[in-house]
């Protein structure tokens, strides 16, 4: 049945809203990560556990995304954090890879939606991805300005620390109330810096999720029933593309990639739209923001190239041990309950609370800052985050029975 706009209109604002609101945790626990790193752990402590792209460095960057945060934003403030500290930077990015491809939550979801195949791959892919970026950062590193982008990661989290200060009494640490404040204010700070591209991203999910086709998704996408190898490439070169209409990370994206496995994508341009988070304009730009465009389009380029390769090589050996899915086994992705009372409720309930505490810690500290950003572009982000705001508050009033499809 066709959708009046009004409608639509109130389709797309539930939407963003409940995108939002299934992955408000998962910020908010990745900045308050980000924050007690950025206090807490001091440079010469982060050099020694993580300052070499040696095997363990690369171990401990991956299992401390793996236990932090399946969002894109909050993963990339940890990542900043660990590598103004003093990490290297292929276990920087072995954390950022790690929080957004190996996190249990997102397996979850990706079996609720798509099979326990499309699990294991990605949980083999997010090895693979670590793996493929470290080959790439090995042959590759010399073009790129790590050290220039380091004292920009430094700059842009304000990190002040005296090089000689030691880390022995970090006990001490944790129970300062001024350390606590720090934290507040870095908390504060994470969130300022990315508000309005979480807005505008979000808020544009939710109205291409209402208003766009799925078949203009599909035809995105080539090859047929048996695509060959560069109907595979071209899939997987494809995904990236499709990301970015959609961009709400992996945890948002999983539903629409289920219909698109549906509808005849393959596995390995399914995988490829999956890994796609990290390649997309809002992530592009809050890299630019820590480490300056050069190492921003650095890091997109050596991104691209490895998710590629590694949709690829899950495709052809899931195919060899006779493991690719059937499209049937997709489950229908009509309808979302976005405001069920589940642990996600409780969760966000939980870091509402303690981002009312941080915030207000901050504010007692040192007022609250207004500011529309430097730069056009900032700008223009601005003017675009409240109209986007506008469009959501009216959204949800208008043209709604109390439904909450994600897809129409």
């Amino acid at each position: 049945m066709e959708q009046t706009f009004l409608e639509g209109w109130h389709e797309a604002a539930t939407t963003a809203v409940g995108l939002f609101w299934t992955a408000f945790w998962a910020f908010a626990l990745g900045y308050t990560i980000s924050s007690m790193i950025q206090v807490f752990v001091t440079r010469a402590r982060m050099r020694r556990a993580m300052g070499e792209a040696g095997p363990r460095s690369v171990a401990l960057g991956t299992f401390f995304g793996f236990v932090s945060s399946s969002c894109s934003f909050a993963a990339l403030s940890g990542a900043r954090a660990l590598f103004a500290k003093g990490a290297g930077f292929v276990p920087a990015m072995a954390f950022l890879l790690s929080s957004t491809n190996l996190v249990i939550e997102l397996g979850i979801l990706i079996a609720i939606f798509l099979g326990w195949q499309f699990v294991v791959g990605e949980y083999v892919g997010g090895v693979l991805l670590i793996l493929l970026m470290w080959a790439v950062v090995r042959l590759t590193g010399r073009f790129a300005p790590i050290e220039e982008a380091r004292e920009r990661a430094q700059e842009s989290q304000g990190d002040e620390e005296e090089e000689g200060n030691d880390d022995a009494n970090w006990r001490e640490k944790l129970r300062s109330r001024e350390n606590w404040g720090e934290v507040a204010e870095r908390y504060f700070m994470e969130w300022a810096m990315v508000w309005k591209d979480v807005t505008v991203g979000f808020t544009v999910a939710g109205i291409i999720a209402a208003f766009v086709p799925r078949s203009f998704f599909e035809t995105l996408f080539i090859g047929g029933d048996d695509p060959g190898f560069l109907d595979l490439v071209a899939q997987a070169l494809v995904g990236p593309l499709a990301a970015f209409f959609t961009f709400i990370g992996s945890m948002g994206n999983i539903p629409l990639a289920a219909v698109l496995y549906g509808n005849g994508v393959a596995f390995a341009g399914i995988m490829a739209f999956i890994f796609s988070d990290l390649v997309v304009i809002p992530v592009l730009r809050v890299n630019a923001k820590y480490y300056g465009w050069k190492m921003a389009l650095y890091i997109l380029g050596v991104f691209l190239v490895v998710l590629v390769a590694t949709a690829l090589l899950l495709h052809y050996g899931f195919a060899f041990l006779g493991l690719l899915p059937s499209a049937d086994q997709a489950k229908s992705v009509t309808e979302r309950e976005f405001f069920a009372i589940d642990y996600t409720f409780w969760l966000n309930m939980a870091f509402l609370a303690l981002t009312l505490a941080f915030v207000g810690w901050k504010v007692k500290r040192s007022g609250w800052p207004f500011a529309l950003g430097k730069g056009a572009l900032e700008k223009t982000l601005f003017v675009l985050a409240l109209a986007a705001y506008a469009w959501l508050v009216v959204g949800l009033f208008v043209g709604g029975d109390g439904g909450g499809q994600a897809f129409g």
